[in-house]
């Protein structure tokens, strides 16, 4: 059970609730918060202060005042009228993921919607509703307006959803899990579209898998290094310590973590070449560096998913309510386009190891990872599908972050674009985890070249699960369902779970 209080969710947790089923519950500090700001919210109406979205229209309507008779019905028709995505539905992970993080920040206690709310939206997490939300519609300002309103419209009985595998209308879902919908007072249909919460789902399950890929890709790396033969010297902590960035050291220690007791190492102690290749020399700076990146992301993403992201907000000890625009979303689309830079990379520095495996006037190997060359073509493919893919990811990896188009009637005119970088980063990320795999498909193949000696215990230990699952290559075969099976355990992060249970934590 995550308890939500407005301050210390972390993407871990978010993705564990996301994809794991993870069950919610509000704290009873945040249900004190919210029910002060509240209470300020109601005092505001029934004074009849001039309030943003409470009493008056919204975005370029803010100068329209709203009658008091009038106020719950605002709130409703923002919703209805926001409700205005296209494309096909958003990943179930992803909606999950944006509903809890809504709910967090609500629970925050500066956006003056009651407890209530916060808690149909637990329930409807705990119980499997999850709203249909299509993927297009937001530039990530006002927030994610047009995907949020597609989850308040479930909330409030319209709508759609999918519960229990069968995709029905918003009532029919809560009827069935028996979630009573909301009736929206003022200022709550404004909260709850009005925030980061699509761009922060993104960002926070790109952390997760970002740091599970590159745990696959150290240990990826590690094979490759022990079947190309690599010198480990490049790794050692004096040369790190000469240059101090955190990611750098701790990669480094990782491979000679990975690498230790390996038979194959001091089988050629060269110098059989003066310097490795940089795919092998430098696999601490690359990997490093996306190290870097991604805890700088997991820093920006845990701030977000504990923010109050809407407006305007709230202040119940000082009796204010003030208009400002965290609602936007740039600091996230920064982020999340340096992190498919930083993972278009990872996967590009991994089919290069990929073409060297196969490369026999380079690797040393069989040409093409086949001991019978010529009659079978073995894995000269392998390095295709990884080229397409590499070169995929550089498209990918453009910024989205660099556009804006001004939106309602140019009184929102600067907008960051997130959620177009978030999905772009979700393509990125299944590229990579493919490209992973075909690494490890490649490396395990070069490692049946040299059966009279062990490699290092990371390497051993994956090479061995790898062929509890994937037989070594002997004879030509279809290779997809190959790359499908290792793809599958990267998913599930089955080859990192065996390696850490043998050498311990990587990335500690």
């Amino acid at each position: 059970m995550v308890v939500l209080d407005g301050e210390s969710l972390t993407p871990e947790a978010v993705a564990r609730i996301a994809r794991e089923y993870g069950e919610v519950t509000i704290s009873p500090s945040a249900i004190q918060k919210m029910e002060a700001s509240r209470q300020l919210v109601e005092e505001i109406g029934s004074e009849g202060r001039v309030a943003y979205g409470v009493t008056t229209g919204i975005g370029e309507l803010a100068n329209v005042s709203i009658p008091s008779d009038d106020l719950r019905q605002l709130q409703r028709n923002i919703a209805r009228s926001h409700a205005a995505g296209t494309g096909e539905p958003l990943l179930e992970d992803v909606v999950r993921a944006m509903m809890v993080l809504r709910a967090n920040g609500l629970a925050k206690g500066h956006s003056g919607v009651r407890p209530a709310l916060v808690e149909v939206l637990c329930q409807m997490l705990n119980q499997g509703v999850h709203p249909v939300v299509p993927q297009k519609g937001s530039v990530g300002a006002s927030g994610d307006l047009a995907p949020l309103a597609h989850m308040t419209l479930v909330m409030i009985g319209e709508g759609e959803a999918t519960y229990r595998g069968q995709r029905l209308s918003g009532t029919e879902a809560l009827a069935g899990a028996g979630i009573e919908p909301v009736e929206l007072q003022p200022k709550e249909g404004l909260a709850l579209i009005n925030g980061t919460s699509l761009m922060a789902a993104y960002g926070c399950l790109a952390v997760h898998d970002g740091l599970a890929l590159l745990k696959d890709a150290l240990i990826a790396g590690s094979i490759s290094f022990e079947a190309l033969k690599g010198s480990p010297v490049p790794f050692d902590s004096r040369i790190h310590a000469l240059r101090a960035h955190p990611g750098q050291a701790t990669t480094a220690r990782n491979l000679l973590q990975s690498l230790e007791d390996s038979e194959i190492i001091p089988s050629h102690p060269g110098p059989h070449k003066v310097q490795d290749p940089y795919t092998l020399r430098c696999m601490p700076q690359v990997f490093g560096a996306v190290l870097d990146v991604l805890r700088q992301a997991e820093t920006v993403f845990s701030v977000e998913a504990n923010s109050a992201t809407d407006n305007p907000l709230l202040f119940p000890e000082e009796g204010e309510f003030l208009s400002g625009g965290n609602f936007h979303g740039q600091p996230l689309a920064f982020m999340m386009d340096f992190l498919a830079i930083a993972l278009s990379a990872l996967g590009t520095f991994s089919e290069r190891r990929v073409a060297r495996l196969v490369d026999g006037n380079v690797s040393g190997l069989p040409p093409f990872l086949t001991p019978k060359s010529g009659l079978h073509s073995g894995l000269m493919l392998m390095q295709y599908t990884a080229a397409a893919l590499a070169s995929e990811n550089k498209v990918f990896a453009h910024p989205a972050s660099v556009d804006s188009i001004p939106t309602s009637a140019n009184q929102e005119d600067f907008v960051p674009m997130g959620p177009a970088a978030g999905e772009k980063l979700f393509h990125i990320i299944r590229n990579v985890r493919t490209l992973l795999g075909i690494e490890y498909l490649c490396a395990s193949q070069g490692l049946e070249f040299e059966k009279s000696l062990d490699p290092g215990k990371g390497p051993l230990t994956a090479y061995r699960f790898l062929r509890q699952h994937v037989a070594p290559l002997e004879e030509d075969r279809p290779l997809s369902p190959d790359l499908e099976v290792i793809t599958s355990l990267l998913e599930g992060g089955k080859i990192v779970e065996a390696v850490e249970a043998e050498i311990g934590p990587i990335l500690a």
